[in-house]
């Protein structure tokens, strides 16, 4: 049975919500069942298919329903000693890690009881390309209005790709406010282990909520945020605890890495220990070795650490070191846990690696394992830009700032039959099935941007500093493939994917507060094909009831929409 030790096994009744404190560590919902083959020596196979198995292709039918039920409550809490406001999904924050096998279907109830900030939701499997299942998406304004408080709204999916990804609120801001949680796909694996660990959820946070900081980011720009968690904690002055672990000598441990931090890129380490990479988002790659990987918002690794070093010291510093080139953070050097060998747990006295301070992405490093060519196309070209709109900061993608309307989604467009979108709605029609497209996003600021589409993995046909001109050179053979990439500050990002999945699809700058300042377009895809597979009738009823709840509340959006 599969039980990642990073969390506290314990067995929910399925019924109700968990009880536990709002930063104990996230619990399991299920463990995993059985499965032939995926020993420690063995993580190449999976039942009747291996990593040799083409996902992309083929998807086991394991014939079961994985039902998960999800409540999002307000919370005060001081995960790092300090306290403060916030939202958790089952009292917890991260939210509970969600555990299913590749091929499972995947049901997930959320109830949404924010009563007292009296906010709507939804929920995004990101990472989850949603094969013909739009609908799921979870994004409020482009497949959805949000979820009221009172309410309960239901997620249907196929768990048609394996690795670690995770959930979070696509509403406004709510995602930092505590409104995320990890989500592991069991499979097969491109090297062996003996230890699944579960994962390890990087966030930054600060004392005031990402509400309360809302103003100040489209005023002054992103603000220096106070601290970071690993795992939902962390100290602060003479305050609060670190995350710890421990190692038993010897063994091998898959490591689950996920970024879920507002604007913070890390770097992650631990002191003495090299790391093997060997999946990025949710796709298997080659494995390589390091001492130091980076990490962008959205982004997740699947690391294999070798404990090794127990003749050094009982204990050492894993650390997310936050990179000033683009993420200020004013416990900079602060964010960390314990890895101990004894269990006799102090602060320990081991140095990092050497590193310099940079935004780099990990995705140059990337050979996915099963290789692809890359289709001919001509690029769209998108120009990322700043404005200043009624006096407050806005990102923009060809001068255009995404703004959409939360009672109003896309999707529900597409089935009114409209055909001719607002301009700020930010939409480019692919109306052909199976064809490549190729997106060149660039920009002239000195500034990141973690940029990830929904319904696809795309492939990273060119990342460099400089403009995209047509004397780039297009990497088509077996390209690093991920749902999150970087485009680097004054530089060009192009992405390249294949028209094989209809509906309605959001690309956004990972960074929080660029989303909620329109950093963002979004691709209707075979439109003809849309209304087919979408419930018309639950899609208009839920933006019937959320309308009413809007207009009688009185509620106003400050943001993009999304």
């Amino acid at each position: 049975m599969f039980a990642p030790k990073l969390s506290t096994i314990a067995l929910l009744c399925l019924y109700g919500t968990a009880s536990a404190s709002p930063f104990s560590q996230a619990v399991n919902l299920y463990p995993r069942a059985a499965c032939s083959g995926n020993t420690p020596t063995t993580r190449n196979e999976w039942c009747d298919f291996s990593i040799d198995t083409d996902y992309t292709t083929v998807v086991p039918d394991t014939g079961v329903t994985k039902e998960f039920w999800l409540e999002l409550t307000d919370v005060t809490v001081a995960p790092d000693g300090v306290s403060r406001p916030a939202m958790a999904i089952n009292g917890t924050i991260p939210g509970p890690t969600l555990i299913v096998d590749w091929g499972d279907t995947v049901v997930i109830h959320v109830t949404n009881s924010l009563t007292t900030s009296n906010n709507g939701t939804s929920i995004h499997w990101h990472g989850i390309r949603q094969n013909f299942t739009n609908e799921n998406d979870g994004v409020v304004s482009i497949t959805q209005c949000p979820v009221q408080p009172g309410e309960t709204t239901t997620y249907t999916w196929k768990a048609m790709q394996y690795g670690t990804t995770w959930y979070h609120s696509h509403f406004a801001l709510q995602a930092w406010e505590g409104v995320a949680g990890a989500l592991i796909i069991n499979g097969p694996a491109t090297a062996n282990y003996d230890e699944d660990l579960g994962t390890v959820f990087l966030t930054d946070w600060d004392h005031s909520t990402v509400d309360e900081l809302w103003d100040t980011a489209q005023t002054a720009g992103p603000p220096s945020l106070d601290n970071g968690l690993i795992n939902g904690t962390n100290v602060y002055n003479d305050t609060g605890s670190r995350f710890q672990v421990s190692f038993t000598s010897g063994t091998s441990y898959r490591l689950r890495l996920i970024n879920g931090a507002v604007d913070t890129h890390f770097k992650f380490s631990i002191d003495n220990h090299t790391m093997q990479v060997i999946a990025a988002d949710l796709i298997p790659v080659q494995p390589y070795t390091t001492n130091i990987v980076n990490i962008g918002m959205g982004q997740r690794l699947d690391l294999i650490i070798t404990a090794d070093q127990a003749s050094v010291a009982d204990n050492f510093w894993m650390r997310a070191i936050p990179q000033s080139a683009c993420s200020e953070n004013e416990s900079q050097d602060n964010i960390r846990g314990i890895v101990t060998y004894t269990g006799s747990v102090s602060d320990p006295t081991t140095t990092g690696w050497d590193y310099t301070d940079s935004c780099d992405d990990e995705t140059p490093n990337l050979a996915p394992y099963h290789s692809k060519t890359v289709g001919s196309s001509t690029a769209l070209t998108e120009e990322a830009g700043v404005a200043i709109i009624n006096g407050l900061f806005r990102w923009t993608l060809n001068s255009t700032s995404m703004l959409v309307d939360w009672a109003n989604p896309t999707l529900l467009q597409v089935i009114d039959e409209i055909t001719e979108f607002d301009v700020d709605d930010s939409v480019i029609q692919l109306s052909d099935a199976n064809e490549w497209v190729y997106i060149a996003i660039e920009t002239d600021l000195a500034v990141p941007h973690p940029v990830h589409l929904h319904g696809h993995d795309f492939f990273v046909l060119s990342q460099d500093t400089g403009s995209f001109t047509s004397n780039t050179t297009l990497n088509l053979n077996n390209p690093p493939r991920r749902d999150t990439a970087l485009l680097p500050p004054a530089g060009h990002l192009v992405i390249g994917f294949e028209t094989d999945n209809p509906g309605v699809w959001l690309m956004h700058c990972h960074i929080g507060w660029h989303t909620s300042q329109g950093f963002a377009l979004q691709f209707v895809e075979r439109y003809d094909e849309i209304a087919g597979i979408t419930d018309a009738d639950a899609l208009t009823d839920s933006c019937s009831s959320w309308s009413s709840f809007q207009n009688a509340q009185g509620l106003g959006q400050s943001d993009s929409g999304i």
